[in-house]
């Protein structure tokens, strides 16, 4: 049974964290094209010293709505997962990079700000 004191952990540890990252008008060019987004996740990685695994699942989605459609991205780490979420209508990027290995998020932020050019940013971070 669930109750309010089993759900708090005994230790004070983390298993990982996790940036949740909304990007609002984007250069259009950059959150719209295959070859850009897998860029992107490249040089992320590379950045945050994470390791690929495998290839980066990638493709369009949601095409009967104006709103949603776009590119959506999972790229799995060796240390959990980095997916992305593109509206081409609204020029917004929605990012989640979870690890369980620590990684630089300020860094992570500007970089990913620079890259599709974004005027507004959002973030939170979770400690999971």
């Amino acid at each position: 049974m669930i109750n309010k004191t089993n759900l708090i952990p005994n230790n004070t540890e983390y298993f990982g964290q996790e940036l949740i990252l909304n990007l609002y008008n984007c250069k259009l060019e950059k959150i719209s094209q295959k070859e850009e987004i897998l860029k992107y996740i490249d040089q992320l990685c590379k950045l945050i010293d994470m390791e690929k695994h495998g290839t980066p699942f990638i493709e369009k989605f949601a095409e009967h709505s104006q709103i949603a459609a776009g590119f959506s991205v999972a790229q799995m780490i060796t240390t959990s997962l980095i997916s992305g979420h593109f509206s081409d209508y609204l020029h917004s990027a929605y990012i989640n990079i979870f690890s369980c290995k620590d990684f630089n998020v300020k860094k992570t932020i500007e970089f990913s700000k620079n890259f599709f050019e974004a005027k507004k940013i959002t973030i939170q971070v979770l400690q999971r």
